[in-house]
């Protein structure tokens, strides 16, 4: 689990949460904000941008807890069958594994929800429900939360940011080998998502905290007389890792792998072996490679937005540089309507179920948004070469065929 070098929240982002009664449509109230916005959608949105977060930032614990709830029941629901099921046929409980992926997916995209501070008007429902799905999900949600609130800082900013892909520009893929290309593009495929997700969300998490603890033992160990007398917490604080980068993110790894860690004995042991790897390695291995493919093509598609540190500007990155997943009603819900990207993008305090909302009342301004059905994810997924001449991510098939003599 890399850590990224921490950045400030944008400035446009709201510092309280406001929660407004509803007014008319923004057509209606916008006037010369609507003109400008069919003219140029992006100036149109710079001027009603905080209009639009202001009126759409309302978290609603009841609606939070429900969300929680509709997730956690159907995780439990879907274990419980598995495990009577293996009773009647292993086959029967094997094809459990799939929603129970699903299921794993959405409490993903809620637990960073909860890192936002968006699902919950209260922090402590924030906090409290971030950390019990992360733990449910195998990631450690805080430390998560803080690399994660990097990557808002600096979407469309591919100098400073290069998503989970790594993406690398032309210049260097054209330097790379013939054999270091294939592997470049090899790496970067759909097939091998499942794997990807299993390193990420199962593997991971755990061996970052086992190789920072063994490495904190060794320092705490041959620094004792040194440190003799010093208070503990400091003698922590003076080990200096990359697995972590402060005191609360080794609190929460330690907490969030003690229970996991646990749950995962006590199911091995009710469940038997096999039942447990489908349940806890299979699926949640399945469930983070989907939420990587889902995280790649809303900011990695054809000639999405892609700049550096001059003339990078955080609305334009939102609008051109992120897209709009647009998924089947059923898989909207079970990703917490995650495809609203460029929503997100413009202010994450924004609570999910307020994101097509918002969209819909505001439709005219996003007109330079791509649109990307679930047909045209694995061609997205292709995108994987930064252009820094034309500010653009290109695909593998683009650049070998500017390559060819005309």
């Amino acid at each position: 689990m890399p850590l990224a070098q921490r950045r400030r929240a944008s400035p446009f982002e709201p510092s309280t949460r406001v929660q407004l009664k509803s007014a008319p449509r923004c057509a209606s109230r916008a006037g010369g904000h609507v003109v400008a916005a069919a003219s140029d959608p992006l100036l149109g949105l710079k001027g009603l941008k905080r209009e639009l977060i202001q009126r759409h930032v309302r978290p609603d614990d009841r609606r939070g807890l429900w969300a929680v709830a509709l997730t956690l029941l159907p995780i439990g629901a879907i274990a419980t069958a598995a495990w009577l099921g293996t009773s009647v046929s292993y086959l029967l409980s094997a094809a459990l594994v799939l929603p129970m992926s699903l299921f794993l997916l959405r409490a993903f995209v809620l637990m960073h929800e909860c890192g936002h501070g968006s699902l919950f008007r209260s922090d402590r429902l924030n906090r409290g429900f971030g950390f019990a799905l992360g733990v449910i999900t195998g990631m450690p949600q805080y430390v998560w939360s803080q690399h994660h609130q990097f990557h808002h800082a600096n979407n469309g900013n591919w100098v400073r940011y290069r998503g989970p892909l790594n993406i690398v520009p032309v210049s260097e893929y054209a330097a790379m080998s013939a054999s270091q290309q294939s592997r470049y593009r090899d790496a970067r495929s759909i097939w091998l998502a499942p794997l990807a997700g299993f390193l990420y969300a199962v593997l991971n998490p755990r061996s970052t905290w086992l190789k920072g603890c063994a490495g904190l033992l060794r320092h705490l160990a041959s620094n004792r007389h040194a440190q003799r007398g010093m208070p503990l917490g400091e003698r922590i604080a003076s080990f200096d890792t990359r697995c972590w980068s402060s005191l609360q993110e080794l609190q929460h790894m330690s907490c969030n792998n003690a229970l996991l860690l646990s749950l995962w004995g006590l199911s091995a042991w009710l469940m038997g072996p096999w039942l447990f790897f489908a349940l806890c390695i299979v699926a949640p291995s399945l469930a983070a490679g989907a939420g990587l493919v889902l995280f790649t093509v809303q900011h990695n598609f054809e000639h999405s937005h892609a700049c550096g540190d001059e003339g990078w500007d955080y609305t334009r990155a939102a609008v051109e540089g992120t897209s709009f997943l647009s998924l089947p009603p059923w898989l909207n819900w079970l990703t917490a309507s995650i495809g609203y990207h460029h929503i997100h993008h413009l202010s994450a305090r924004i609570p999910s179920y307020c994101l097509a909302e918002c969209h819909d009342e505001y439709a005219g301004l996003f007109t330079g948004v791509t649109r990307i059905r679930l047909s045209q994810v694995p061609a997205a997924v292709k995108c994987i070469l930064w252009d820094t001449a034309s500010e653009r991510i290109i695909s593998v098939a683009e650049y070998e065929a500017g390559l060819r003599p005309a």
